[in-house]
């Protein structure tokens, strides 16, 4: 009797506990601008040489939000020079990307690069063809899949229940990240 009692005891405060995650719902997280913005000055200046022709140099990067399209843009300033030449071109060069969570490392990652513009002031535009090509693989170099927001452990936590990120919403100022419970 005392083990049906006990049983009994357990199973309800199994179902208890499981009812207390579902009756927490979800929870937001606010990262503002200013933390993408660091996270992405971390990787800079990246330097790089392409092909063993083009010698290239990103600096100076500027992170915007699209909530329109729901993703990050960055512009950067890019040199290019070709190694045999004293001589650089000089411009801008903006990606976008959507942002995901890699479990793996708990952070959102920047996914889906796009090269937005690639422009290189005072460059012949037959070359400027080639060189813009080479944008793609920069942007893949560069952006693609770097942690802009890592969350501690006690972030997808609460209350004893566990959280995953489900959805990340874009707003001009910052993100916001919406938490479930585990089920």
């Amino acid at each position: 009797m005392k083990r049906r009692f006990a049983a009994f005891g357990a199973a309800l405060a199994l179902l208890f506990l499981a009812s207390c995650a579902t009756l927490l719902g979800p929870r937001e997280a606010e990262i503002p601008l200013a933390q993408l913005q660091e996270a992405i000055e971390e990787r800079f200046p990246f330097n790089n040489r392409f092909l063993e022709l083009l010698d290239i140099r990103v600096t100076n990067p500027r992170v915007t939000l699209q909530p329109a399209t729901n993703r990050v843009l960055t512009s950067m300033d890019a040199a290019v020079a070709p190694p045999f030449m004293n001589r650089a071109w000089n411009g801008n060069f903006a990606v976008s990307g959507r942002l995901r969570f890699d479990p793996t490392r708990n952070a959102l990652v920047l996914g889906d690069p796009r090269v937005e513009t690639f422009i290189v002031n005072g460059l012949d535009p037959l070359y400027a063809n080639q060189i813009t090509r080479v944008g793609s693989l920069l942007a893949e170099q560069i952006l693609k899949d770097i942690p802009l927001y890592t969350f501690r452990p006690e972030d997808l936590r609460y209350a004893g229940t566990a959280y995953n990120p489900t959805r990340i919403t874009t707003r001009s100022n910052g993100l916001v990240v919406t938490f479930e419970p585990v089920r």
